[in-house]
């Protein structure tokens, strides 16, 4: 069992450090966020899911160590028996049986102790690992609230300036006015060109009669 508590123990240390120590790319600052802040989300799952495990491992431990106590105790008790009775083969085997006992309770109690200080160290930088994920997901907040506004004044600019030879509303608006103007004018200059042609040639009409 200690070489698998060691093991799931490294697990969880190596999943901890990829999560906090992963490199940036070159990319789109928003899209990047936004893609580590999801990795973040199922890696924080994962690894409270193995530390809950963890816990569960070390419970174990402290049941086995706990029964191995009971069975020491019991045995230590038969020992004593044994001697009474003067049995030298169940005198040696109660011996054997005691030392067994004692020896597993002095290997979990080590065992115990690491993973208590194991547990507690992860415990700790998994808590420090959500204060990051939660830092991110303000960053993520943040930048999203700028690329909105980014986005929003181009959209307002383009509506305030649909052209860039106009650099107001005011300008397109007199440019509208003279083109209306301007045709009104041409047509104008138009009707008055055909009065002066009509009246020429009625003056002439008028000079051939006389």
């Amino acid at each position: 069992m200690n070489a698998f508590w060691h093991k799931l123990k490294y697990t969880v240390q190596e999943d901890l450090n990829s999560l906090m120590d992963k490199p940036r790319k070159k990319e789109n600052p928003l899209e990047l966020l936004n893609q580590y802040f999801l990795d973040a989300q199922k890696q924080t799952a994962e690894i409270g899911k193995l530390l809950e495990r963890q816990g569960r491992l070390k419970e174990e431990l402290e049941n086995e160590c706990q029964d191995a106590d009971l069975m020491a105790v019991k045995r230590r008790r038969q020992l004593e028996l044994a001697e009474a009775t003067g049995d030298a083969e169940l005198i040696a085997f109660a011996q054997e049986e005691v030392e067994a006992y004692e020896g597993r309770v002095a290997r979990l109690s080590a065992s115990i102790q690491d993973a208590t200080q194991e547990l507690l160290s992860l415990e700790r930088k998994f808590e420090e690992m959500k204060h990051r994920v939660k830092d991110m997901r303000v960053r993520q907040l943040q930048l999203m609230g700028k690329e909105n506004v980014t986005r929003a004044q181009e959209k307002m600019n383009r509506f305030v300036k649909p052209d860039q030879s106009f650099s107001t509303l005011d300008d397109l608006h007199s440019y509208i006015e003279n083109l209306g103007g301007g045709t009104r004018t041409s047509q104008s200059h138009s009707s008055m060109e055909q009065r002066l042609d009509s009246l020429e040639k009625s003056n002439a009409k008028s000079q051939d009669i006389v």
